[in-house]
């Protein structure tokens, strides 16, 4: 396993950082991406023998394409896909543009779709592989005012990745999809918490959320990044990975109360919702 190549998007902070970091020190063969050659530089050092750094424009596929082949080039093949880059948009929907969402979409669902499609004919070819897409547990449940487009690019993340693991089964190839609580990483901080450019006074909880957000839960997360990157790794290593992964604590309590109020709402209604069949 120490001889697998891994390819890390959005690298240069956070739970990729942390990633790349593990991987090169216990001798994996890494490439990884940012928007800035000089971040990832400054982050994790210049090129040696087991690491790539790349500037990629996620949203390009041109540019995906490029660093996929120049990976491919460097280390002789690919074999985990981590796709992590991404960023939150606060807002009420009401308060977003057009503009402001599908950037977010761009970025956070039509980026790891540029990568896939760009990593999988060597995927494919060697019969072997794995892709992790890094959501949320927001993709999960999507309960947080303020934050629904961003729950909807991860909740979207969460159906192409459960779509594509049926469809790479055949090529030996599996996916995972990621979904993180609450980590101690730079993600609510502006760097990467995006905020609406026209915001509305009427939206008192959408505010309140994002307050706490950027407030009270930034820099006092739960969750230890590097502890999500050792279990990344373990993961990778299992010859039948998991479909779902669910990184800390809250993010099973988040998961569990999301399947216990589902439960609730099928049984209260199952008696009128299952009337629609023509017998």
């Amino acid at each position: 396993m120490k001889n697998s190549i891994w390819l890390v998007t959005g690298a240069s902070k956070g739970l990729g950082l942390e990633l790349v970091l593990t991987l090169l020190k216990e001798g994996y063969q890494v490439a990884a991406t940012s928007r800035k050659l000089s971040d990832l530089e400054k982050a994790i050092g210049s090129q040696s023998r087991n690491f790539l750094p790349l500037q990629v424009n996620l949203v390009d596929e041109t540019s995906v394409q490029s660093a996929i082949d120049a990976t491919v080039q460097y280390f002789g093949g690919l074999d985990v896909v981590v796709n992590n880059a991404g960023f939150a948009l606060a807002g009420a929907l009401e308060e977003l543009s057009d503009a402001e969402v599908r950037f977010n979409f761009d970025v956070n669902v039509f980026g790891v779709l540029n990568v896939i499609r760009q990593a999988l004919p060597y995927l494919r070819k060697q019969q072997s592989g794995h892709i992790f897409n890094i959501a949320s547990v927001g993709g999960f449940t999507g309960l947080f005012p303020g934050f629904g487009i961003y729950c909807a690019t991860k909740f979207a993340v969460h159906g192409l990745t459960e779509s594509l693991n049926m469809e790479i089964k055949e090529f030996g190839v599996h996916a995972t999809v990621v979904s993180p609580g609450y980590f101690r990483t730079n993600f609510l901080e502006p760097s990467s918490l995006v905020v609406p450019k026209k915001a509305l006074s009427d939206y008192t909880r959408a505010r309140q959320s994002q307050v706490v957000h950027q407030q009270e839960i930034n820099g006092n997360q739960p969750g230890d990044p590097a502890k999500a990157a050792a279990v990344l790794i373990e993961v990778s290593k299992m010859e039948q990975p998991p479909l779902h992964l669910f990184l800390g604590e809250d993010a099973y309590q988040f998961a569990a109360e999301k399947i216990k109020f589902v439960e609730k709402e099928l049984d209260r209604l199952k008696q009128l919702a299952t009337t629609t069949s023509y017998n």
